[in-house]
């Protein structure tokens, strides 16, 4: 039985006997929302690219949860990288009940020092990589009636400098979570999204988050994981069958705040990234 979290919304076990694999797992809001599931009684593969970061995360995990996770190593933007995943998931418990579409890359660069390869790597990563890691789940997340997770981001809301790329795949997959969610619902599956806000402590803050103000949040503060964690459980679980379709945006109003200008009086250089991501 995994360990309970402290100041828990949801029963323990809410999840007890499903099976959650996450792209991008091993680090960030990912790896959080992978031990949240498992916390509350699910077990669980993480998939990125390197696998020794992978085992670490997936140690970890285990240790402060009492839970399975196990990690499979995997490029999402390789179709046949998540058709092994997907096996390796389904070897190892049995079943696969749930996905989460989470690995992502970004970066900041103005539409004048970005590269071709640049913009291309991005849609990669997120819009193709959700692709190809719903494809090779689908049937499995349909013989369990599951659910599938898209992370998002509010960026092309209001069209954030600086962020063309992720803001135009998270645009993309925004439209797959509709689109999938008229064509799997009758098979029993919800497609939905989220699209976290400034959360403190993350590395996309720290990286991403030039200029940041608090202020700029209408319930004036910084997000926390917790609250990425509670929306994740809430739109996985039982309690949300009638939830389909849906981006939710938890972020504290912040897309909304028209005074908000992101990344103010910014020097950048020019940004290729071949070989890097």
């Amino acid at each position: 039985m995994a360990a309970v979290a402290t100041n828990q919304i949801f029963k323990n076990d809410i999840f007890n006997g499903k099976v959650l694999m996450c792209t991008g797992g091993g680090s960030g809001i990912c790896r959080a929302l992978t031990e949240a599931f498992v916390r509350h009684g699910g077990k669980a593969v993480i998939v990125s690219r390197t696998l020794s970061k992978l085992e670490k995360a997936a140690e970890e995990m285990r240790t402060a949860t009492g839970g399975e996770v196990v990690a499979v190593a995997g490029d999402v933007r390789k179709p046949e990288d998540m058709e092994n995943a997907v096996k390796a998931t389904v070897e190892k418990f049995g079943a696969l009940n749930y996905l989460i579409n989470g690995a992502a890359g970004n970066f900041l660069a103005p539409f004048q020092f970005m590269s071709y390869n640049a913009f291309r790597t991005v849609i990669e990563i997120d819009l193709l990589g959700t692709f190809n890691a719903t494809k090779a789940a689908v049937e499995h997340i349909k013989a369990s009636k599951g659910a599938i997770l898209n992370i998002s981001a509010t960026l092309y809301y209001t069209g954030t400098p600086y962020q063309q790329h992720a803001g135009s795949a998270k645009a993309a997959i925004d439209a797959l979570t509709k689109h999938w969610a008229v064509e799997l619902g009758p098979h029993g599956v919800r497609v939905n999204g989220i699209a976290p806000g400034p959360i403190a402590g993350t590395e996309g803050m720290s990286r991403l988050g030039v200029g940041f103000e608090t202020e700029s949040v209408p319930v004036g503060r910084m997000g926390d994981v917790k609250d990425i964690e509670q929306a994740t459980l809430f739109l996985l679980s039982d309690g949300a069958s009638y939830i389909n379709g849906v981006t939710l945006v938890v972020d504290g109003g912040q897309w909304m705040n028209p005074n908000y200008v992101a990344y103010p009086d910014m020097v950048l250089t020019p940004v290729d990234l071949k070989g890097k991501l």
